[in-house]
């Protein structure tokens, strides 16, 4: 089956409607582009004992890959690693790699004027300090470098919160680790668009479509299309690659547009998009 995937966030600024948090949104839809299928996402406090217990809690289910996101920068509230390493049972500690990546950030920083020292504080020094046996990932955009650990064949990948620099670990450092766990799983969508009004109409079109193709994902969705309201039906699989998608999608699909076109409302192939 797909590769699973759960997602712990935390951040108290977005519990308390500060920050609307949609990192999670983009780290869903990246998984699922590559192949992979979110099966859990939860969102806490910044609180050590909160992320540790969740944490265990995600590799007792044993998925190929967590992502925790925030709580990596240098001031008291980013506790995200404290609570890594108490999940994994293991202690934080100075890793060497990781504060020269630190070091190397913060010289480059004052070197363009963003900052008004380039030495490492003890806080700056903070976000070096990773659970034992984790392995540092370079951040191209930020300080505080993402963190991979390992436990168990579960990979945890620690990602800052700030949105522009999650997503550029996410697509510059972590191609080796996407290879090992995804592959070349094919995620992949078709559309129909129905000119109709009244999804019940076809619920029962529906239904047998999906009992018949249990691998395949159908889901209906009501569109303006400039002046008419029309039913998007979007059918979703995943599979080994591109050829092994299609023989999923396509009976599915095919089944549909008969179905649907038999029952007397328009139906048509919706443009697949670039």
């Amino acid at each position: 089956g797909a590769p699973i995937v759960e997602i712990l966030s935390a951040g108290n600024e977005v519990l308390i409607g500060d920050v609307l948090d949609t990192n999670t949104g983009w780290l869903c839809t990246r998984v699922t582009e590559l192949g992979g299928l979110v099966r859990r996402t939860v969102m806490l406090r910044d609180d050590v004992d909160a992320i540790g217990a969740e944490l265990r809690s995600c590799l007792a289910r044993r998925p190929a890959l967590v992502f925790t996101v925030g709580g990596l920068g240098p001031t008291s509230d980013d506790r995200t690693l404290e609570g890594v390493a108490l999940g994994l049972g293991v202690r934080l500690q100075l890793h060497a790699q990781a504060e020269r990546m630190v070091a190397a950030k913060y010289e480059e920083f004052f070197a363009a004027g963003y900052v008004p020292f380039p030495e490492l504080n003890e806080n700056r020094r903070k976000m070096a300090r990773l659970p034992a046996g984790a392995e540092p990932l370079v951040n191209p955009i930020g300080g505080a470098p993402a963190v991979l650990c390992r436990s168990d064949g579960t990979r945890v990948v620690s990602l800052p919160g700030v949105p522009g620099e999650l997503k550029a670990i996410v697509d510059e450092s972590l191609g080796p680790l996407v290879a090992e766990v995804f592959g070349e799983a094919r995620y992949e969508e078709r559309s129909l668009e129905v000119e109709l009004q009244d999804e019940s109409a076809i619920a029962d079109i529906l239904r047998a479509a999906e009992e018949q193709h249990p691998s395949v994902y159908v889901k209906s969705r009501a569109k303006v299309l400039g002046s008419t309201r029309v039913i998007r039906i979007t059918l979703s699989g995943r599979g080994a690659d591109a050829a092994a998608v299609a023989a999923l999608l396509a009976p599915a699909a095919e089944q549909l547009l008969a179905q649907i076109a038999a029952a007397g409302f328009s139906v048509r192939p919706e443009a697949r998009r670039p």
